[in-house]
């Protein structure tokens, strides 16, 4: 194995670890997320897709030389990763009609090595490719943007309208960060207060619908909705500026809280070199599978009211939300968000380490930190 691809293996441990414990404190009843069950469960869904995404681009290494991350910003893989990890599934399977069966390969190998006493590096290359385009075809893998889904659907009781959970997913290309995105929205349009609001003002309970359901539930919209979530997604736009697009952009559609769950950045010891403290005590923990730290930042913009629509013979005015800004924070106010948490997962050895350097507070001001220990995450150190 390369240097290279020893450094890639030393990397793809450390961030299995740092995913395998998120969601691990994804199902902990600790956890601040684990009062909304469901929210949790959909950030835990995206987490899975992205471990499955390692998984491929660890199994790639078998026949590639190459795995670029974002060493000095996000740790985390460079975007042209996903684009050929795209690129490789749609391929899949005129690739694997031109490889041998995995079976065979392994009888050409041992053939190989009876009569020419080497390893067949070139067969294993194969194995490695077949392995590598069985696995791309058949996974949920987290794409460079992951398509809406409906995951709950109720009804306000104050405003008699349906309401639905929606969640999607990208990858920045600028920032090489996974984002997860939730909003909470209601619809106003008469056809769907008319099929899912019964006379009682709740839900109708002789409609089936089989959550989760792919895009927008209002068929009508689900398209631009599509859309809409394409394009407005990136890292750069704030929550405020996404609720406030899509407040304007859709007319029966009221966004009354959004929410984006921004995973990293990762610091890994001798891989990363995002922050030179961080790199500097992480090199110093015994085990390398250990020495790692993960961040995650959750943001919150929610409607504090709604301003009613106006119409009239000439001109007419959409209903509108106001979105609170919490401007007494000055980092919420920069951030365009009602709330935000910081949130660090790191293992135990590697705490210790940084506590013991006396590094721990100045590293964790402003987070909450969750600790990783024999399988178990113990927060509110």
């Amino acid at each position: 194995m390369t240097p290279e691809n020893e450094a890639a293996a030393r990397y793809f441990s450390a961030i299995t670890a740092a995913l395998s414990g998120l969601e691990v404190f994804m199902r902990d009843d600790r956890s601040p997320l684990y009062r909304h069950g469901i929210v949790a469960k959909i950030v835990a869904e995206h987490i899975a897709r992205l471990d499955k995404s390692f998984s491929c681009w660890r199994n790639r290494l078998g026949f590639m030389d190459t795995f670029r991350i974002s060493r000095a910003e996000s740790g985390f893989p460079v975007f042209q990763n996903l684009l050929e990890l795209e690129n490789d599934r749609r391929q899949a399977d005129a690739r694997l009609a031109n490889i041998p069966l995995a079976g065979e390969l392994r009888e050409e190998m041992a053939d190989f090595i009876l009569r020419h006493k080497e390893f067949p590096a070139a067969l294993q290359k194969s194995i490695a490719e077949r392995l590598y385009l069985e696995d791309v075809k058949n996974e949920n893998t987290f794409g460079p943007f992951t398509l809406a889904q409906t995951a709950k659907v109720s009804v306000n009781p104050k405003t008699g309208r349906p309401y639905y959970l929606v969640h999607w997913a990208t990858f920045d290309g600028s920032a090489n960060l996974p984002l997860v995105y939730m909003v909470t929205v209601e619809d106003s349009s008469e056809t769907m207060i008319r099929q899912l609001v019964d006379r009682n003002g709740k839900l109708n309970e002789t409609i089936d619908i089989p959550l989760p359901v792919d895009g927008l539930l209002n068929p009508e919209l689900a398209h631009r909705f599509d859309d809409f979530t394409e394009k407005n997604s990136a890292y750069t736009l704030s929550p405020a500026t996404i609720a406030v697009n899509l407040d304007k952009d859709f007319e029966p559609l009221h966004p009354k809280q959004l929410r984006r769950v921004v995973l990293g950045p990762f610091y890994s010891a001798g891989i990363t070199d995002n922050n030179s403290t961080v790199t500097e005590v992480l090199a110093k923990v015994r085990k390398p599978e250990n020495a790692w730290l993960l961040t995650w930042t959750i943001q919150e913009v929610y409607s504090k009211a709604e301003k009613p629509g106006r119409k009239g013979l000439f001109s007419s005015e959409k209903t509108t939300q106001e979105f609170f800004i919490n401007n007494d924070d000055l980092e919420a106010a920069r951030q365009g968000v009602s709330s935000y948490e910081n949130h660090a997962l790191i293992p135990h050895e590697a705490y210790q380490a940084l506590y013991a350097a006396g590094e721990a507070q100045k590293i964790f001001a402003g987070y909450k930190v969750h600790i990783l220990s024999n399988g178990q995450v113990i927060s509110d150190v």
